[in-house]
C-alpha cells in the first residue's frame, strides 16, 4: 500500500502535465499486469487469477490504442466492437482504476470545479475530471444507452461535444414487444454503419454471429456456475466480484471470456462445500471500503456469494439474426424497465445461491439503486433473509462513513 501511495503522490504532483500523468498511469498498469502475472497470490483461484490479468490488460490496451478504441458504458452492446476488433473502454472500469490509484478525489474535484454537479455519480465525475485535465486521449467513437443510469446520456453528450468525437445513443424501450425489438434492431443497424464509417472497416456478419455463438456458450457456463454456488464456496474479494463485470458485460462474446468461464466452472466444481455465511450483494460492491475488505476478502466466515449485476441476462441470443438477438437482450436485461423485473431476477438468484444475508450498498448518485431499496428489502423479508442497506460511494472514498459502516455491518453480521 505504501508503494501505491508513493506512486499516487508522484501522479498528483504532475497533474498539470497531462501527457506525463497519462504515461505514469499506463506504466502503473503495466507494472500491475506483470506483478499479478509473476507473483501469484496462492489464495486466488486459477480463474480469478486469469481474470485479474485480463482486466488490467484490457484497460491498458484501450488506453494505449485510442485510435482503435471506443468509449462505452457497462450496458453498451460491445458484441459489435469485439466482432470488428475495436477496443472498448467502459467508463465505470476506468474510474474504478483511478480510485485504485487513489487519484479519484483530485479528478472529482476538478470536474466539480468546472461546473459538474456534486450529485452526479462519482464514476462519471472521475471520468469527466480525467478529460478536463486531458489525461485521456480521445477515442474514435462513443456508445451509450438510455437504460439504468440517468447520467449516461448527459455525460457522453458532454464528452462527445467537448472532444468532437462521434457518439451513438441507443434508446432502449422499457417494455418488451415486437415493435420495441424492431425499434432497437434498427438502431443497432444504424450504429454498425457508423462504426464502419469511422473505423473504415466492414462488419463481417459471420464474425458477429460467431461472437454471439461464443456469448451463448459463455452464458451456458455462467448458468452452470450458478448451479454450484448454493453448494460450494469459491473464495473471492470485493475487487474480483466487480471484475466479473468485465466478463458478464463488456467483453462477453470474446474467446478469452469463454475461456475464463470454463476455468471458473472447473474451479467451483473443485471448491469445498459451503461453510460460514454467504452474503449476496445487490447492485455494486464497495471494493475500496475498508470494513468490507476486512470482513469479506478471502473470507470463509462471511463470504461473497454473488451479486445481481453480474446476472442481469441469462437467456440465449438469436445467432441467426444477431441484430435482433442483441436488441432483445438489451430490452430484457433485469436492469431495464420496471423495478419488478429486477426484483424477480434477484428472487431467482437467491433461490439458486441460497445466501444467508443480503446487502445493498447504495452508491451516491445512483438513483435507480437507492429508489428500489425498500422494495428489495420487502422481498428479503418475505423470503426470510436478513437485509442490510448502507449508503456510500464506490469510487470517492471521502463519502464513506467508516465508523458508522463498521457499526452497522458488524451488527448485521453478528445477527447472522
Amino acid at each position: 500500500m505504501d508503494t501505491v501511495r508513493i506512486y499516487t503522490n508522484i501522479i498528483k504532483r504532475n497533474m498539470d502535465k497531462p501527457e506525463k500523468v497519462s504515461k505514469l498511469i499506463n506504466l502503473g498498469l503495466t507494472i500491475a499486469y506483470y506483478y499479478v502475472s509473476f507473483f501469484k497470490d496462492k489464495r486466488i483461484p486459477k480463474s480469478l487469477h486469469y481474470l485479474n490479468k485480463y482486466c488490467i490488460k484490457s484497460i491498458k490496451d484501450s488506453l494505449e490504442n485510442p485510435q482503435n478504441s471506443a468509449w462505452v458504458n457497462l450496458f453498451s452492446p460491445c458484441e459489435f466492437l469485439i466482432a470488428m476488433d475495436i477496443k472498448p473502454l467502459f467508463i465505470e472500469a476506468y474510474s474504478s482504476f483511478m480510485s485504485g490509484f487513489f487519484i479519484e478525489d483530485y479528478l472529482i474535484d476538478i470536474a466539480e470545479s468546472r461546473g459538474i454537479s456534486n450529485t452526479l455519480c462519482s464514476y462519471h465525475k472521475t471520468f469527466i475530471g480525467a478529460n478536463e485535465l486531458n489525461i485521456l486521449r480521445k477515442p474514435e467513437f462513443m456508445i451509450t444507452t438510455s437504460m439504468i443510469c440517468d447520467a449516461n446520456i448527459p455525460t457522453f453528450r458532454y464528452l462527445s461535444r467537448k472532444l468532437k468525437v462521434p457518439l451513438y445513443i441507443i434508446d432502449i424501450p422499457y417494455k418488451y414487444s415486437k415493435e420495441a425489438v424492431i425499434y432497437v434492431k434498427n438502431q443497432l443497424l444504424e450504429m454498425a454503419k457508423k462504426l464502419e464509417e469511422v473505423f473504415k472497416r466492414r462488419l463481417d456478419i459471420d464474425k458477429l454471429r460467431e461472437v454471439v455463438k461464443t456469448e451463448n456458450k459463455t452464458r451456458t457456463l455462467m448458468n452452470e456456475y450458478l448451479n454450484y454456488t448454493g453448494e460450494r464456496i469459491l473464495l473471492t474479494t470485493m475487487t474480483f466480484e466487480m471484475y466479473m463485470l468485465f466478463a458478464s458485460h463488456v467483453f462477453i462474446g470474446s474467446r478469452e471470456i469463454l475461456n475464463f468461464y470454463e476455468i471458473l466452472v472447473d474451479d467451483i466444481k473443485r471448491a469445498p462445500e459451503r461453510r460460514g455465511k454467504g452474503i449476496f450483494f445487490v447492485h455494486l460492491l464497495p471494493m475500496f471500503e475498508k470494513n468490507f475488505k476486512d470482513y469479506f476478502n478471502f473470507s470463509d466466515k462471511f463470504y461473497i456469494a454473488g451479486s445481481d449485476l453480474n446476472y442481469d441476462f441469462l437467456g440465449e441470443i438469436d445467432e441467426k439474426d444477431p441484430f435482433r438477438g442483441i436488441a432483445e437482450k438489451l430490452i430484457l436485461t433485469s436492469f431495464n424497465g420496471e423495478i419488478n423485473r429486477k426484483v424477480t431476477r434477484i428472487k431467482e438468484l437467491i433461490e439458486k445461491i441460497k445466501p444467508d444475508g443480503i446487502i445493498q450498498f447504495c452508491n451516491l448518485g445512483c438513483k435507480q439503486s437507492i429508489g428500489g431499496t425498500f422494495i428489495i428489502k420487502n422481498l428479503a423479508k418475505k423470503m426470510g433473509i436478513p437485509f442490510l442497506y448502507l449508503d456510500g460511494d464506490c469510487v470517492d472514498k471521502r463519502n464513506n462513513q467508516e465508523g458508522q459502516n463498521r457499526t452497522r455491518l458488524e451488527a448485521f453480521l453478528e445477527m447472522l
